[in-house]
């Protein structure tokens, strides 16, 4: 729920910033307009106003927005700069609805201003490039809207040299952080807004957003009472204006500050008034978004009808569901809710919904990673085919030096027939020592090479079991996971309708046994991919896994001493396969019912001991060579440059282990 709601939020405020932002005073700035129409200014000026009006009506109404539009390119006549403002404004007419028309005009604009040399170009460029990075986002993705600001957008806008435009692309560049989770980013960049905007333009409409969205980032990571301060500066700004269509984001952010405070009626009257001025100012968008909340709300309060009905209501205004990761999220919903309602056959539909739209999206995924496979697979037989060219030139040249000995050899016979004896006893007697060496250097480099080949295809088994371990992991979960959650839901939808509880006790207890069976297949899945490890680090993951695995008749302590949580994830994910193989061999072969496991790190260098008092090994050394166990130990240990000491004996086992977090 809060990763949708973030989503959405941020694509809330890139459709109402890409358009660029107006004063507070929206009434007070159409009137200026309007005022500058009527007075006798010059038909470049006027169209400039028509062009802002247009701008401004163009969400609550598109056909007086048109207008204005083409009136504006009327006036300007021949003028090159008004027909390059006239095609940025075209597109931002058609941003809402149209991306394609809207970048093509967003194109023609920056086309026809590049050849414009005066400052004024410089300020629609940046705002072209920003709302072309926008209009694409969809099709291109967040990487390419970040880098079009980077090197496209804030270049040209500090080109300008104008403070309020450069502190609304540093905030809107912040949002995108937020979106990606980058909160630190965005944090640095909305204190650069702040910084400027605070200085130079104290009242204005992007020093209000920059107080919102630094609010808006301290809420989404839970620092609510952080973010306070800004929303009350927000507010004091916007109070005076109770018409300002700005008033919706206030209180967009108000319901976001009491939700992260768990004030639920509170955030609700927030809604109720956000919802007010959306509606008012026809902002779709954010008024699924404040739908969605006040379903939140209605679900933690167990007021499921009502929230039923707020998610039917999203899906069937379509703003929120053209994004199809959205609409899986809100089918989830829709199925959980109408479980907890005992609407088993609403449940039922729903969940296949959303794993039909699920399999579709995993199909796109399954796609783009064979082709990259296929990639990699023809780039590897290419290289085959090179290293093979030159081993046989290389062979080749071998054997030409050689004949040249032999014949070397045969011209000395020729010459001198007691001094070649002489000299042949010697040569050969050097000789046989220049091939022993060689021989020492080749076999030598024969087991350097081999170590290298043994090393990498260690690494392509690691990571190839990780890859199968993941994709099971999902396909357990989504796949045979959800369809027994449909049996599961259809078995009970058949039963409360033909059987009897008390008569048919023993298909209740089967239908006990097959929820179990979903539990337990969820655990493995989650087991094949721990999500601990990804979220928490490796600490935390190893002390689940101990959890994991303690029972009445055994006990497992754990001990972690000076482990870093910063090296990179798959030396942790290795870690962490030792670890649960050393863990599984102590319980499943040595029968243990008490074991200590110690992990700590010193600098590059990680320890694992395990010690049990299980039975140890019959034959230590047969043991070692046939057990699969601990042949992937021993790879997983090679692969990591590190050293395994194992003392066995019918009083138990002592493993002791170092590796190198750096040794990949």
């Amino acid at each position: 729920m809060k990763r949708l709601s973030c989503i959405v939020f941020i694509l809330v405020h890139l459709t109402l910033q890409a358009q660029g932002l107006f004063p507070l005073n929206e009434k007070k700035y159409i009137d200026s307009l309007r005022h500058s129409i009527s007075n006798n200014a010059s038909s470049v000026a006027k169209a400039d106003s028509y062009f802002l009006l247009s701008n401004f009506y163009k969400s609550t109404d598109t056909v007086m927005s048109k207008k204005y539009l083409e009136i504006g390119k009327k006036l300007g006549g021949k003028d090159s700069f008004t027909a390059a403002q006239y095609y940025y404004y075209e597109g931002q007419y058609y941003q809402d609805f149209n991306k394609e028309k809207a970048a093509s005009a967003y194109q023609k604009a920056i086309e026809a201003l590049s050849k414009i040399k005066n400052k004024k170009s410089d300020f629609y460029v940046a705002l072209c490039w920003y709302s072309y990075g926008v209009a694409q986002k969809n099709k291109e993705g967040y990487p390419f809207l970040i880098r079009t600001m980077l090197e496209k957008s804030i270049p040209a806008a500090e080109k300008y040299g104008d403070s309020k435009i450069l502190g609304f692309l540093y905030t809107q560049l912040a949002l995108m952080l937020t979106y990606n989770a980058e909160f630190e980013k965005a944090h640095a960049y909305n204190e650069k807004a702040l910084a400027i905007l605070e200085k130079e333009a104290p009242h204005s409409a992007e020093l209000f957003y920059a107080y919102l969205n630094t609010n808006s980032n301290y809420c989404y990571q839970a620092k609510c009472s952080l973010g306070k301060q800004f929303l009350d500066k927000a507010g004091k700004m916007v109070s005076p204006y109770p018409d300002s269509s700005s008033n919706t984001f206030y209180y967009y952010n108000r319901t976001l500050y009491f939700i992260g405070q768990q004030l639920h009626n509170e955030a609700l009257q927030a809604i109720e008034k956000g919802l007010f001025y959306a509606k008012q100012y026809n902002q779709k968008l954010q008024m699924q978004m404040f739908y969605f909340h006040k379903y939140d709300i209605f679900k933690k309060l167990k007021r499921y009808t009502e929230a039923k009905n707020l998610l039917e209501e999203i899906l069937r205004e379509k703003t929120l569901g053209q994004d199809l990761n959205n609409r899986k999220t809100i089918y989830s919903h829709l199925s959980g809710i109408n479980e907890i309602m005992g609407n088993l056959s609403q449940a039922l539909l729903w969940n296949k919904k959303y794993s039909q739209l699920n399999d579709s999206l995993n199909t796109e995924n399954i796609k783009l990673e064979i082709n990259k496979l296929e990639t990699k697979f023809n780039t590897s037989e290419k290289e085959k085919k090179i290293a093979f060219l030159n081993a046989e030139k290389n062979q080749k040249q071998m054997e030409v030096n050689k004949k040249n000995y032999y014949l070397w050899i045969l011209s000395l016979a020729l010459l001198s027939f007691i001094g070649l004896l002489i000299f042949l006893f010697i040569i050969y007697r050097n000789n046989k020592k220049l091939s022993e060496q060689k021989e020492i250097n080749l076999q030598q480099k024969i087991k350097d090479i081999r170590q290298k080949e043994e090393l990498a295809l260690t690494k392509a088994i690691l990571e190839g079991e990780e890859r199968e371990r993941e994709r099971v992991a999902k396909d357990l979960h989504d796949g045979l996971g959800g369809m027994l959650a449909g049996v599961k839901i259809n078995l009970s939808t058949w039963s409360s309708t033909h059987l009897n509880p008390e008569l048919h006790g023993d298909f209740y207890k089967i239908l006990g046994q097959l929820d179990n069976s979903v539990s337990e297949l969820r655990h493995v899945a989650r087991n094949l991919m721990p999500e601990s490890l990804l979220n928490f680090g490796l600490e935390i993951a190893l002390s689940d896994l101990c959890e994991f695995y303690i029972r009445k008749d055994l006990e497992i302590d754990f001990q972690a001493i000076d482990i870093d949580q910063e090296f990179p994830l798959n030396i942790q994910l290795n870690i962490y396969r030792i670890v649960q193989e050393l863990l599984a061999n102590a319980i499943k072969h040595a029968e243990a019912t008490n074991i200590l496991l110690q992990c700590s790190q010193s600098e590059d260098n990680f320890f694992i001991t395990i010690e049990d008092n299980g039975k140890g090994f019959e034959n230590h050394r047969e043991q070692k060579s046939k057990s699969m166990g601990l042949r992937n130990l021993k790879n997983r240990v090679d692969y990591m440059k590190g050293t395994m000491e194992i003392n066995s004996d019918n009083q138990g086992t002592t493993i002791n282990i170092e590796l190198n977090i750096h040794g990949e």
